[in-house]
């Protein structure tokens, strides 16, 4: 098994506990990761609220993947336990309550996005278990066991929970056992390491202190960064439409992280992309470029990432050579339902609705890089059109937003 930490811990910004001059592999992770006889398991919970993942929840799943091509065993939770919950971390509010039904939807949509990131393939790399496996049956006697590990005290201190209660905002029960069910999913697969990003310290560690209660082996945590969005000043949020996902269109992808902001070309090299940073373009222009074809070229292949160059280029305006984003169409003032057709004829992107409806016909019509030849295409809400790109023939592109 590789000992390269320098590229296990790239992109890291805190290991905990913090690494002592010790020689217990409890207490040093470098210690565990060189002497122990078997491969480490190392956890990743996700859960499964939402059908998008995009390339801020990337960062810990591309961390997992380095533990896995240093031999270690990836150990995949899916909450479709904890999701019906909802992690309140950094919510002002208690989050919406999904169904089991929802959950399975949105847990098949995850598998496949990840799928270009984890080894599926490998035997014995990957572990995807599923957590209800495990919560779904403790009693209400395991339950109070679990709750008696915490005081309120204790919970009231996590982000989120203390701004809500100084602002005199509802913290419901169950909510305080999110963080208490996460934790006892490492106890249950017995993880070494858990992976998170900041935002997490406090449900990790909580998974810590109930291995210690159950007498296991105490995980390790690896915290990383939250990314930025592409506007370059606020995380990356699809409510703030400055995300880029991972099924995004090769040519919305690669138009998005072109145009990141200067102050964020590092990090994303650093956090998204597998270049050694000390080789990177001095011409900051260039090495936008280059990060919009190694990402794109990650998810779409390096075909379709250097076509989707071609005709990024072929949007340049003016003669400062700076390549546009795909042009905006807004679609708020759109009467809905809506025909495909008509969306056509009124963006510019068709002359007329029966141009549309040729196009669609003959194939050559694209949402977000699907085909679409139903003439009859209909929308009902915009909330199935804001962010994706609409595209007819290889040159004409615009992105729906609201």
């Amino acid at each position: 098994m590789s000992s390269d930490f320098n590229w296990l811990y790239r992109g890291t910004t805190e290991i905990f506990p913090h690494q002592p001059e010790s020689d217990n592999p409890d207490e040093n992770l470098e210690k565990r990761l060189l002497h122990s006889d078997r491969a480490l398991r190392v956890k990743l919970g996700i859960d499964p609220t939402g059908t998008d993942i995009h390339l801020g929840h990337s960062i810990p799943v591309r961390k997992l993947r380095a533990f896995q091509d240093a031999g270690h065993t990836a150990v995949l939770i899916i909450g479709d336990f904890t999701a019906q919950i909802g992690d309140p971390t950094g919510k002002s509010e208690v989050r919406k309550h999904l169904t089991p039904q929802e959950v399975e939807a949105n847990a098949k949509t995850y598998l496949d996005q990840l799928r270009p990131i984890l080894d599926f393939e490998t035997p014995g790399r990957l572990e995807i278990r599923y957590n209800s496996e495990w919560l779904k049956g403790l009693d209400l006697t395991q339950i109070l066991e679990l709750l008696a590990t915490m005081t309120v005290g204790q919970m009231l201190a996590k982000e989120g929970f203390a701004e809500r209660y100084e602002n005199d905002q509802p913290i419901y029960l169950h909510e305080f056992m999110y963080p208490l069910m996460q934790g006892y999913d490492s106890v249950a697969v017995e993880a070494d390491v858990e992976l998170g990003g900041t935002d997490q310290k406090f449900n990790i560690a909580v998974g810590r202190d109930l291995q210690r209660y159950f007498n296991k082996r105490p995980q390790f945590g690896l915290l990383m960064p939250i990314l930025i969005g592409t506007d370059g000043v606020q995380k990356m949020s699809k409510s703030l439409n400055n995300y880029v996902k991972l099924k995004e269109d090769a040519l919305s992808m690669y138009s998005k992280l072109e145009k990141v902001p200067d102050n964020q070309i590092r990090n994303y090299f650093e956090l998204l992309t597998n270049l050694p940073l000390d080789n990177l373009p001095e011409n900051p222009r260039e090495c936008q470029k280059l990060l919009g074809l190694e990402v794109t070229s990650h998810y779409h292949g390096k075909d379709v990432a250097e076509q989707a160059q071609k005709s990024a280029l072929s949007l340049v305006s003016g003669q400062s050579g700076e390549a546009k984003v795909v042009p905006e169409y807004r679609i708020s003032e759109l009467n809905f339902p809506v025909k495909l057709f008509y969306i056509l004829n009124v963006s510019g992107l068709c002359q007329s609705s029966g141009e549309g409806r040729r196009q669609i016909k003959g194939g050559a019509v694209r949402l977000d890089g699907e085909k679409i030849t139903d003439i009859n295409a209909e929308f009902n809400t915009k909330e199935e059109l804001i962010g994706k790109t609409l595209q007819v023939g290889k040159e004409k592109f615009i992105r729906l937003v609201e």
